[in-house]
Formats: C-alpha cells, structure tokens, sequence
C-alpha cells in the first residue's frame, strides 16, 4: 500500500502523515514514511531528534530503481532509511542545503522511481509525506503517480476547498484513481461546509481529524507527536477508510481475473 499525503501549506500534511505511519506501525506494519518536504520535519513526529534529522542521509537524486544495477528498495532502505522511536522507517528525499542549489526535479524523480519499483515487497506501507503546493502533481510524470490512495488534507475553510479542487483535478489528470479528502482541524460544526466540498469534488472524506491541545504542544516545542491523543484516535477513520478501499480494490481485481479466465476459456474452446 503506497500513500500521499498531500495539501495547502499549514494544512497538517507533516502531522496527518506521521498519525498514518504511527498507526499502520502499531497495527504491525512495516512502515516506511519518506519526507519530500525541501525543510524537512517529519523525522523529529516521529521521535527523532533534530540533530540526527539534519544528519539523516537523503535518497540520491540519480537513483532509478530498476535500471539495471545493484539498487533495489532492500538496498534503499538499509542505506538511507532511518529507524524511528515509532517503529517506523524514515527516508530523507529532499533537503535544501544552500542558496542557489537547483530544482529539486532529481530529487522527486527518485521518490517517484520508488514507489513505481517493487517496494511492496518489502514494505507494508509506504506514507510519502508531500511538500505544500501542486508541483508534486504537475511534473513530467508527477511524483505521485504510483501511490494507491491520495490523501488531500483540508481545513475547513473556502481557501483550502479551492486548493482542493485544484489538486483533485490534477490527481485525476495523472490517473490516480483513489482519491480523498482528510479533514484536519476539524469539529463537527464543519460537517456542513465539508459535506459540500465532497460532493462538489466528487471524492470522499476518509476522515476529520480535530484541533487537538497535545499535538499543537508537540508543534510547538518540536518534540514526538503524544502516543495517545485525540488526533490519534481519529486517524483509525482514516485507516479504516484506506483499508476498505484496498479491500474493495481487491475484490475487483478478483473480479476481473475471473472474468478474463473465463473469457480467455471461451475462445480456447
């Protein structure tokens, strides 16, 4: 299962992504979350501290999994991946390093030439915690392309709806079919403004996730996020979202394998 967490800048996609992999983890996962953020912060959600997350190694720009020589996710993850207090594998994919250095094109093309490998041989879960904005969407290729489900975390607010839109047109545009919407910082008073935004849109709410006292603390003194807060018990709807959406996909393909054997027996005969 590969994901994106992806959304307007402040959103919560740096929490919403750490409460994921936490919460695959604990349910037994082998769980690997890669930051793309250019001021990379998921690490110290994680529980690890600042220092060792400015050391960490980043995931070579000129990585192309597949093409022949001696790198293969295995490989990736022992040499670069970091293990996290919360039980979750960290990758560093993007780093900004000094003024003037380029555009971090190579850098996503990795990200992308990962999730499109055999990554899921070896990993259960792998959580791509996105820079803000759409460019992610709209490179050649789009870094995003192979992830299963796309998750777009909004706040309840009309600017972040807009943004919304505009990332679940681009999404579908790059034939990302399963797509949704993660409401953070959320309280049932918004049921009604979000109600309309997923019908607008046309995708559905995985789940709403709200203000909550432990996480802004955690923000603020930039420590690990809390093992047990509210944010974390409200992820579950989320998970519980992603998991029957890859059970439906599977009873699909079930579906269709059937289908072909029998039509393939047909023209045999």
């Amino acid at each position: 299962m590969k994901i994106g967490v992806v959304g307007k800048g402040g959103t919560g996609k740096t929490t919403t992504s750490a409460l994921l992999a936490r919460a695959y983890a604990h349910r037994g996962a082998h769980v690997v979350a890669v930051d793309t953020d250019s001021n990379p912060n998921l690490g110290m959600s994680l529980g690890v501290d600042e220092a060792t997350a400015a050391q960490a190694p980043l995931v070579p720009r000129e990585l192309v999994i597949g093409s022949g020589d001696d790198d293969t996710p295995q490989r990736l993850l022992a040499d670069y991946g970091i293990a996290t207090p919360a039980g979750v594998t960290l990758l560093h994919a993007v780093r900004v390093e000094e003024a003037g250095g380029g555009c971090m094109c190579g850098s996503h093309a990795s990200v992308r030439s990962l999730l499109g490998s055999t990554v899921d041989e070896h990993v259960g879960v792998t959580i791509v915690d996105m820079e803000a904005g759409l460019e992610h969407l709209s490179r050649s290729g789009g870094t995003l392309a192979y992830v299963d489900v796309l998750l777009i975390v909004t706040e309840p607010t009309h600017k972040a709806a807009l943004t919304a839109a505009r990332t679940v047109d681009l999404a579908r545009e790059l034939g990302i079919l399963r797509i949704a919407l993660v409401a953070n910082k959320a309280d049932p008073n918004d049921t009604g403004l979000l109600d309309d935004t997923t019908a607008e849109l046309g995708t559905p709410l995985a789940g709403m996730i709200p203000a909550d006292p432990e996480v802004m603390t955690a923000d603020r003194t930039g420590g690990p996020l809390p093992v047990t807060t509210v944010a974390g018990r409200a992820i579950d709807d989320v998970v519980a979202f992603i998991e029957s959406a890859e059970e439906e996909r599977t009873a699909l393909l079930a579906e269709k394998a059937r289908v072909d054997a029998k039509l393939a027996a047909l023209g045999d005969a």
